[in-house]
């Protein structure tokens, strides 16, 4: 890739659009271009989003005219229509729908339902940012996976997305039959927003470009065959975690929601608020996960309770659901989530790597009892 290649590109494609479609304000998002392979994002509106939709082949071609092309990824940005997005005229003549948010192109066939070969989904939630959610949703996964799970790791933080860096991976995802392929790494198949962007692009996006994005991550994915795929959702509880219940709901009944918080009383109120939202969601709430539950100097093994102890045990009681276990705030955590490998599997005597695999194990356990 050179800037001269980016230049080229852009200048192509701002030709192409304000030539075709000037009343429709349809421009550059991102443009990306590695290994010879193309990730174009635009921003559109309504109408130019019906004007791409017969345009998209065309636009296609002349990408791949290019000498530093080889393969392509288009996708587009734009709030969702009202009604459906209407048909010129000659639509009939095979061009598919280039839906909004995020769609890998070359794709022909009807969309299939959500993750159609994925057994049970574990949404890794909470109330608020900065507790560790995470980090607790990467160590889970690997040890579900080391638990002979075929398992699956999805980044669904479409503004903030950590997973690239805490599982070390610098690949970009590539399409198949018109659907982007996982990432595998250490033993899981993984996708994030993350991994299509570059990660000092800021996503500046409205929540319905999110939740198309968020959509597809799910449904033009081949996730394949999986007992489990984790998807570590974004802090809160909006349009996000919304969109997951309605969109996974059966694949939710079959796993669950864990939450995950801090001991102290200002994050149990936000737990307490994820809690309520997947019980009205119907969605089952596996249990509570206490993070940064106490801290142990490295110096001379004092342990400390910095944001207190016990207040997740006595919350999950209180609202009558499982609590799952403490995890330590430790050095170590950190590292290992810096390093891009798992403490699990960095360092899986560690007393924090068996906290996570006693809780994966009770996860096992309640999902699949026939296995145990």
């Amino acid at each position: 890739m050179t800037a001269t290649d980016i230049s080229s590109l852009k200048d192509l494609i701002s030709d192409f659009l304000t030539a075709e479609e000037p009343a429709h304000q349809t421009s550059i998002e991102a443009l990306t271009l590695e290994d010879g392979h193309l990730h174009l994002i635009l921003r559109t509106t309504a109408k130019g989003a019906a004007f791409l939709q017969d345009a998209q082949t065309t636009l296609e071609d002349r990408l791949r005219q290019h000498p530093a092309v080889s393969s392509l990824t288009l996708s587009l940005t734009a709030h969702r229509p009202a009604g459906p997005v209407p048909r010129k005229a000659g639509a009939e003549s095979g061009h598919r729908p280039l839906a909004l948010g995020k769609r890998p192109t070359g794709r022909s066939a009807p969309p299939e339902a959500c993750l159609p070969d994925v057994w049970a989904v574990i949404a890794v939630a909470s109330g608020k940012g900065g507790v560790g959610k995470s980090t607790t949703a990467v160590n889970l996964a690997c040890s579900l996976a080391r638990l002979d799970l075929r398992t699956g790791l999805l980044d669904a933080d479409i503004y903030g997305p950590s997973l690239p860096h805490m599982l070390g991976e610098t690949q970009k995802p590539v399409v198949e039959n018109g659907r982007l392929r996982p990432l595998e790494r250490w033993g899981m198949e993984t996708m994030s927003i993350g991994y299509l962007v570059d990660k000092e692009q800021a996503m500046i996006w409205r929540g319905p470009m999110v939740m198309g994005a968020l959509t597809q991550l799910m449904s033009d994915v081949s996730w394949g065959a999986l007992d489990v795929l984790v998807v570590d959702l974004p802090p809160g509880t909006g349009d996000a975690q919304l969109t997951l219940t309605r969109k996974l709901s059966d694949k939710l009944k079959a796993g669950g929601a864990v939450i995950v918080s801090t001991p102290q009383d200002i994050a149990l109120l936000d737990a307490r608020r994820g809690v309520t939202l997947f019980e009205k969601t119907e969605t089952p709430v596996l249990g509570l996960i206490e993070n940064m539950s106490y801290f142990c100097c490295p110096h001379c093994q004092e342990r400390t309770d910095l944001f207190g102890h016990g207040g997740a045990r006595k919350e999950a009681e209180a609202l009558n659901i499982p609590f799952l276990g403490e995890i330590p705030l430790l050095r170590d955590i950190r590292c290992s989530a810096d390093e891009g490998t798992p403490l699990v599997l960095r360092d899986p005597d560690h007393p924090a790597s068996q906290a996570y695999r006693a809780i994966a194990r009770t996860l096992k356990d309640r999902l699949f009892p026939s296995s145990c």
